[in-house]
């Protein structure tokens, strides 16, 4: 049998790559199929391929959130496809992004594909809590008082995370304002600035991507001003939650459906609080 073979990804592999991800269902705006979304791993993170022979069966990508001792990585993407289970592809990427002693904090979102959680615990990784992909009708959600909602820049946004973080994400920001419907948003509480994130994505992908909130700011109140206030195309839109998040009963009681679920994974169940985080499931 021949050998796994993992390599850094070109533009060129992007093709070969998008047929993997259509092969394991990621046939959707800002996935392993969307040249926008891996020409950005490609600009800002470790994006691999793997393969026998010439032929590409697998891709993977990691981000650094932060950086110093306090950085962590994130895996934003591991496919292969399904016709090459089983026979060590994924455990050669993520050997490469993940090697021995290599940035200790980490963490992914796990798809609930069998091989996946087991795969990940070989590399220091625990299941914590899921993540909820809920949908809805924006009109529906219970805008609570005391908040208003602006359109803002992507520099406003980062510099509101950056300084409740201390985490720069200038570059997430400005890639997710680039896509369709991208608009970066600030909500005030009482007049105060609490809350910073974007809103993007075609189709049914439309939704709120990421969402900062200010340590002291109710964050299930922010999720919901801000998901009331958006603009959606059809009158619909997605918001990723930890399941034990306070905006998810008041989402669910307004008719929000639990349309999928991932599993957020860890090396430190601290990194990510699952009652204030509102995450990117590819960039967290």
């Amino acid at each position: 049998m021949s050998t796994i073979t993992v390599r850094p990804a070109r533009p060129g592999d992007f093709p070969a790559i998008a047929k993997v991800a259509v092969a394991t269902g990621q046939d959707e705006e800002w996935a392993g199929s969307d040249p926008a979304y891996l020409a950005y791993l490609l600009e800002h993170g470790t994006l691999l391929v793997a393969g026998r022979d010439g032929a590409i069966t697998g891709f993977g990508a990691s981000r650094l959130i932060g950086d110093g001792p306090d950085a962590v990585s994130m895996l934003c993407d591991l496919f292969v496809h399904p016709g090459t289970h089983g026979r060590g592809c994924g455990r050669a990427i993520l050997g490469q992004l993940w090697p021995d002693g290599a940035v200790p904090r980490r963490m992914t979102f796990s798809s609930q594909h069998a091989h996946a959680l087991p795969l990940y615990t070989r590399f220091g990784l625990d299941a914590w809590w899921p993540l909820l992909y809920v949908t809805g009708d924006v009109a529906a959600v219970p805008a609570p008082a005391g908040w208003t909602v602006a359109p803002a820049a992507a520099a406003e946004v980062t510099a509101a995370e950056q300084r409740w973080t201390g985490v720069d994400r200038s570059a997430d920001h400005r890639a997710w304002a680039a896509r369709p419907h991208g608009q970066p948003v600030r909500a005030f509480w009482r007049g105060e600035l609490a809350a910073a994130g974007t809103a993007a994505g075609h189709g049914a992908e439309y939704g709120l991507v990421h969402l900062a909130t200010a340590p002291d700011a109710p964050a299930g109140d922010a999720v919901l001003a801000v998901l009331a206030s958006l603009n959606a195309p059809d009158g619909r839109a997605r918001v990723c939650l930890p399941g034990p998040h306070p905006a998810v009963r008041p989402l669910f009681a307004a008719g929000w459906r639990h349309e999928d679920s991932d599993v957020f994974m860890t090396s430190d169940p601290g990194l990510l609080d699952p009652r204030r985080a509102v995450p990117n499931p590819g960039a967290a």
